[in-house]
């Protein structure tokens, strides 16, 4: 078995952003200091980040996670969604979610169908 070597290859990147003079510092002070690998994990991690931000659900914790997954649906679809809990949930973990996250969603989505919006 033979095994693949990957040959890096040094790149230049130029890159253009109007930022103060103390952002400019410190921009250049983690580029200098970090890991190709931990500049790209985090600058997907800040990409996601602005997403949910612009799309209207982040909230730190799991909340946005519950308001993602609540607060768009009416109450024939909550209805729905506790008639087929058990597929549900199968749905949230591959999603990624915890069991608490899980149980928080169950607790909206119950409010939903009971009365037509949360709380």
């Amino acid at each position: 078995m033979s095994m693949m070597i990957k040959s890096l290859v040094e790149r230049e990147l130029k890159i253009k952003l109007v930022v103060s003079e103390r952002q400019f510092r410190e921009i250049k002070y983690y580029f200098s200091l970090l890991h190709p690998e931990s500049i790209v994990s985090g600058l997907k991690f800040a990409y996601n980040r602005q997403k949910a931000q612009d799309g209207g659900y982040l909230i730190l914790g799991r909340k946005s996670f519950v308001k993602k997954e609540t607060s768009m649906l009416t109450k024939e679809q909550a209805k729905w969604r506790l008639a087929n809990w058990k597929f549900m949930i199968r749905t949230y973990r591959n999603k990624g979610y915890s069991y608490p996250t899980i149980s928080r969603i169950k607790k909206d989505i119950r409010l939903i169908a009971k009365s037509g919006n949360k709380k």
